[in-house]
Parts: C-alpha cells; sequence; structure tokens
C-alpha cells in the first residue's frame, strides 16, 4: 500500500487512501465512496451528471481522473478525481458512434479507450488532463460490437466483441499496431469482458457459451489456450479480473452463485469457496482493491454493490453502503 502511495504521489496521483464506484442506471448514474475495510460516506454527486447510465467505470492510473462508458451521447465523460468529483471534462472532439460499454486507461495513462456498438467498435484518444484527439481506427476492425477493453501495460489493447472471433488484439504505441492473429482456440461465444494481467503475461475474456471463461498466456500474441478451469462459472462471463498480485483471478456470471474466483498461477488453480453471503443477481462487474485484500462485485438488484475481504478467498461481507447507488449496479471498480 505505502509503495503504491509514493508512486502515486510521484506522478502527481491524488491517491493516499483507495476509492470505490459504481456504474448504475437511474441518476445520478455513478456512485463513488472512500474505501478503508468498508464503504466510507458517500461523496457528493458531480455537479454535471452523466446523462444516462453508467455501464462501466475506471479510475486513471494515478488516481486522479474517473470515466464513465454511458448509454446515450457523448457515450463517455470524464472527471478529475480530487478526491471526489471535479468539474467534468470537454467531451472528447470526436465522440464514439454509439453506445460505450467499456473504458480503460493504459497504464502510463497518456491513452483512453472506449468499447462501444456501431463500428469502428472501439475509439481512442489521447488523455493529458482531459481528452485529446482521437487515434486513427486500426487497419483491421473487430468483427462485432465491442463489450469490453483493456489496455496490457502500455504496449497492447485488446477488446471483447460480438461476433467470431470474439476477442481482437492489437500493439499500442499512442496508436493501433497492425492486429495480432487470432488465438488458435477461440472462445466460445460473445466476449463480454476482457482482462490482462498487470504484468501482461496472460489475458483473459469472459464470454457467453460454456466453459464461460477463456485465458490464454500472452507474449505479443495468442499463446496456447489455457485449460479451462475445473469448475466452471454457472452461466454466462459477463466480468473477469486478476487481483493486483496476478496471484488470483474473478469471474462474473449469470447463474448463481454469481462470481467465481481462482487462484493463478499459468492457469487457473481450484475454485475458491463460494462466498457466504452471496451477490443478490447476476454479476456485471468484479474489482480487486490494489492492496489485493478486499473484493468487490456489481449486479442488477439491491444493493446494487457488494465487497468482501479477501485473504484469499472470501471473507465476511462488509455492511452494505448507507447511501446505495439508487439503480441496477453495472460495473464497480477500486482505484
Amino acid at each position: 500500500m505505502i509503495a503504491g502511495i509514493i508512486a502515486a504521489v510521484a506522478a502527481g496521483g491524488a491517491a493516499a487512501l483507495p476509492y470505490i464506484a459504481v456504474a448504475h442506471s437511474t441518476s445520478p448514474y455513478i456512485t463513488a465512496y472512500p474505501w478503508s475495510a468498508g464503504f466510507g460516506t458517500k461523496y457528493a454527486n458531480p455537479a454535471s451528471l452523466p446523462v444516462l447510465d453508467g455501464f462501466a467505470v475506471n479510475f486513471s492510473p494515478n488516481s486522479n481522473n474517473i470515466a464513465l462508458a454511458i448509454n446515450n451521447t457523448p457515450f463517455v465523460q470524464a472527471y478529475p478525481w480530487n478526491p471526489g468529483f471535479g468539474t467534468k471534462y470537454s467531451n472528447p472532439a470526436t465522440l464514439p458512434p454509439d453506445i460505450s460499454y467499456d473504458i480503460d486507461w493504459s497504464a502510463n495513462g497518456n491513452d483512453i479507450a472506449v468499447a462501444h456498438d456501431t463500428t469502428p467498435f472501439i475509439t481512442t484518444y489521447a488523455w493529458s488532463a482531459g481528452f485529446g484527439t482521437k487515434y486513427a481506427n486500426p487497419a483491421t476492425l473487430p468483427t462485432g460490437n465491442g463489450r469490453g477493453v483493456a489496455f496490457g501495460g502500455s504496449s497492447f489493447i485488446a477488446i471483447a466483441h460480438q461476433t467470431s472471433p470474439f476477442v481482437t488484439a492489437y500493439p499500442w504505441s499512442s496508436g493501433f499496431g497492425t492486429k495480432y492473429a487470432n488465438p488458435a482456440t477461440l472462445p466460445t461465444g460473445n466476449g463480454r469482458s476482457i482482462g490482462f494481467t498487470s504484468t501482461s503475461d496472460a489475458i483473459a475474456i469472459a464470454h457467453t457459451t460454456s466453459p464461460r471463461v477463456t485465458a490464454y498466456p500472452w507474449s505479443s500474441g495468442f499463446g496456447t489456450k489455457y485449460a479451462d478451469p475445473a469448475t466452471l462459472p454457472t452461466g454466462d462471463g459477463s466480468a473477469v479480473n486478476f487481483s493486483s498480485t496476478n496471484a488470483q483471478i474473478a469471474v462474473g456470471h449469470a447463474i448463481t452463485p454469481f462470481i467465481s474466483a481462482y487462484p493463478w498461477s499459468a492457469g487457473f488453480g481450484t475454485k475458491y469457496a463460494n462466498p457466504a453471503t452471496l451477490p443478490a443477481s447476476q454479476v456485471s462487474g468484479v474489482s480487486f482493491v490494489s492492496t489485493n485484500d478486499a473484493i468487490a462485485a456489481s449486479f442488477d438488484s439491491s444493493p446494487r454493490v457488494a465487497a468482501w475481504p479477501w485473504s484469499p478467498g472470501f471473507g465476511t461481507k462488509y455492511a452494505d453502503p448507507a447511501t446505495l447507488p439508487t439503480g441496477s449496479g453495472n460495473d464497480v471498480a477500486y482505484n
């Protein structure tokens, strides 16, 4: 934790404590809290609210900014974070063309990407205290609607999408390089979420259709698919995330227990026991805190967000926030 704080301060970051944010349906569409072994008092809403449902939320690597993928024009919005919402940044000059479902920053904080409906399915911008110029579209576009996007450090970018091959990846250097070859063994259904390890040596996709999560070694391209977990997620995968230590992986899915977590060491280990108190419905977002001692999930039904100590394995659920998100939880993110 101390090393992370020092790094954030050295980079001009705002973070001295963790924060947690939930993107949700129903105004104000985003809700954020301090985090200290549980939810603190909700931060004031942004002065300029998102225009409609928040579908994804993410903090910048230095915790100075927070951004949302949303389901109406301008389809993406961002704010300074200090902590708490600052004055909304100007919208990008060239907007994403349709509903946005996911958002991510490069590890160096210089670029931001959005996955969305409608070609080109992925839109990227330079970032410097606000949206810069949109980068040129990749020469070879993803084949279907974008649902998840992730940078691998600052050198790779990948998108989970509808339509085979369900995942598409590129080199990244302030713009798209030539598309990597598709994996030899494709995910079996529509890609819904995607994540790299922090060391960019593995990539995982949550998707529809069994096995519902698929992972590969990554070394400037897809390696041979890892064996499926021995105990599969029980429903269509809708969220995936590696822990900050890369020692665990969690999958949000459509059927109870709604969240499944595994040790990770160049492949899936034996599934951890389910949390004693399950999420209330399908999990659409999952996040580990940077200190790796808590895990949170967002879902449709009240209380719409839940968090547990992580040691590794699920501890006793933390108390719900005093002020709940006002609508279905679509995503959750710790800084």
